[in-house]
């Protein structure tokens, strides 16, 4: 199976366990990989015969800018429920990223990674 990787979504939301979190907000960065079949849009040269993935990249913006979740965890749930109901693509994985999580004397990153399939 083909796979569109798009990398680095970079947006501002208001998701975490904390108050403060959910208050003051920080960055997220967003990397998904789209698995469907690429064959006829190799030949065609069409746009509408593979994914826009402008589409994509709006899909995650608005997800994390609008979300109110407690968890990373949920918010890459999301992401990937609302790539898979394209009706091309087949399967997500869905990488969300916290590079500045609010944890004392920790300046790593967290990253919640899930992937995600059509139910046949």
């Amino acid at each position: 199976m083909d796979c569109i990787h798009v990398t680095e979504i970079r947006c501002y939301g208001y998701i975490g366990y904390l108050p403060e979190e959910q208050v003051l907000g920080q960055w997220f960065e967003v990397d998904v990989s789209l698995w469907l079949d690429l064959s006829v849009a190799g030949k065609s040269d069409a746009i509408e015969d593979t994914l826009d993935y402008r589409t994509t990249i709006d899909t995650v913006k608005q997800l994390v800018k609008s979300s109110k979740f407690a968890l990373v965890e949920t918010l890459a749930c999301a992401i990937a429920s609302s790539i898979l109901e394209a009706e091309k693509v087949t399967q997500v994985r869905v990488r969300v990223t916290k590079p500045s999580a609010p944890i004392p004397d920790f300046g790593g990153k967290i990253c919640i990674d899930i992937t995600r399939s059509k139910q046949q």
